[in-house]
C-alpha cells in the first residue's frame, strides 16, 4: 500500500537518523504524513541525550529490527498541531516529551516518515526527540510548568523522572539512613539533587571518574573513587554499610558490588542502569535470605502527569536545581554525534541538543 504524504515544507523537518548500528547518526530532511488519531506535531526546542540511545546506537540491546529510525525520548517543545481525538494539549502549548506513558491516546506503533533525499521510509515510535519537529503520541506529552525553562525541561522526560522517582517513589530513605549513589551521570545527579533538597545528610557517591569529585564537593557529600585496583578495598571497608544504594553504572559487576555494600535485614538496592543485553547479575542467595533487597526501576515508578510538577517543586528547594543546571551542556543538532561521544566517554553528565528553529 502506497503511503500518501502531505508535504508542508520540504526543508522544515530535520532529524538525526540511526541508519546502521555503531555508525554516526545522519542528518536527513524528512516529511511526516498527515496527523492521525492521537498524534501531536511538536516543534522541539531542546532534546536530552540518554545512555539508552548509546545502547541503541551500539546495538547493545539485541538485534534492531527497525533500522533506519529516529531516536530520542526526552525533550521540550511547543505544540504545532494536533490530530483527531487529542484533548490533552492544543496548538501553542509548551510541553515536555517523555517515554513514560502518561494520560492521553496511545498512538500507533511503527510509524514512518519519508526521507526526502531518496524517498525511502524512516521508522519512528511514539516519541522521538532528535529532530527539530516530531510527531508524538498524546500520551507521551505533559504540559511544561510555566516557571521551568525549556532548557531545564528537556531532561524532565527521563532523567528527572527516573533519578528523582527512585528517591521519592521507590526506595524512600529515612533521615537517619546512610545513602550511596553509584554512577554520577544523568540519573545519579538528579537523585543527588533530590536527596539534598529533601534534607538528607549521610550521602556518599561512588564513581570511577575522578572528575566527579568536583561535583560532590559542591554538594557537600563524600566521594568514593573506585578503580580496578581498589575495588576489593572498598568492598571490605563498606561491606554491609549502607541502608540504601541507588545504582546507575550500567555494569552488572558494579550492581553486584552495590548489593554487597548494603546492610543485612534492611538494606535496599534499586537500579535503573542499562547493562548489555543478556548479561546476568550474580548474587549470594544467603544475602537475600538475610534480608537484603534488590529491585530494578522502570522510570523511577513515575507518573508524568503527577510527578513532573511535583519533582519540579522538590528540585527548586534550596536552589539545588541551579547546581543541576550547570551540568547540562548544550550542543546543536549538527553536533549531535559529538554530544553522544562526549557522553559515552564520561566527559559530561548530560548533553542536551538545542534545535535550530
Amino acid at each position: 500500500m502506497k503511503i500518501k504524504y502531505k508535504i508542508l515544507n520540504k526543508n522544515k523537518y530535520v532529524a538525526a537518523i540511526l541508519e546502521k548500528n555503531k555508525k554516526p547518526l545522519k542528518l536527513r530532511n524528512i516529511v511526516f504524513n498527515k496527523l492521525k488519531r492521537g498524534q501531536v506535531l511538536v516543534k522541539i526546542i531542546y532534546s536530552g541525550v540518554c545512555k539508552s540511545q548509546i545502547m541503541e546506537i551500539d546495538g547493545l540491546r539485541g538485534k534492531d529490527h527497525f533500522l533506519p529510525h529516529m531516536l530520542g525520548h526526552e525533550g521540550s517543545g511547543i505544540v504545532e498541531g494536533v490530530g483527531p481525538g487529542v484533548k490533552k494539549v492544543k496548538k501553542n502549548d509548551e510541553v515536555i516529551l517523555t517515554w513514560i506513558i502518561s494520560k492521553g491516546i496511545d498512538g500507533n506503533n511503527n510509524l514512518t516518515c519519508k526521507n526526502l533525499s531518496d524517498n525511502s521510509l524512516i521508522n519512528f515510535g511514539k516519541v522521538t526527540t532528535f529532530s527539530n519537529y516530531s510527531v508524538v503520541s498524546e500520551n507521551r506529552l505533559v504540559k511544561k510548568p510555566k516557571k521551568l525553562s525549556f532548557k531545564d525541561a528537556a531532561i524532565y522526560g527521563c532523567s528527572v523522572l527516573t533519578g528523582v522517582g527512585l528517591v521519592v517513589n521507590e526506595a524512600k530513605p529515612k533521615h537517619k539512613d546512610v545513602i550511596l549513589i553509584i554512577g554520577l551521570g544523568g540519573f545519579g545527579i538528579n537523585s543527588l539533587v533530590a536527596i539534598k533538597s529533601l534534607g538528607f545528610l549521610n550521602i556518599y557517591v561512588l564513581d570511577k571518574n575522578l572528575r566527579k569529585k568536583k561535583i560532590t564537593d559542591k554538594f557537600g557529600v563524600k566521594f568514593l573513587h573506585i578503580t580496578r585496583k581498589n575495588k576489593l578495598d572498598i568492598q571490605k571497608k563498606y561491606n554491609n554499610f549502607f541502608d540504601i544504594c541507588y545504582e546507575f553504572s550500567g555494569s552488572t559487576e558494579i550492581i553486584e558490588l552495590g548489593f554487597s555494600l548494603i546492610k543485612f535485614k534492611s538494606g535496599k538496592l534499586v537500579f535503573a542502569s542499562h547493562p548489555k543485553e543478556n548479561e546476568k547479575i550474580k548474587l549470594k542467595p544467603h544475602d537475600l535470605i538475610k534480608g537484603k533487597k534488590i529491585l530494578g526501576s522502570w522510570g523511577g515508578g513515575s507518573k508524568p502527569d503527577r510527578d513532573i510538577f511535583r519533582f519540579f517543586n522538590i528540585l527548586r528547594k534550596n536552589k539545588y536545581d541551579n547546581l543541576l543546571n550547570k551540568y547540562l551542556k548544550v550542543y546543536r543538532l549538527k553536533d549531535i554525534n559529538k554530544a553522544i561521544s562526549d557522553l559515552k566517554k564520561g566527559k559530561i553528565l548530560r548533553p542536551i541538543i538545542k534545535m535550530d528553529n
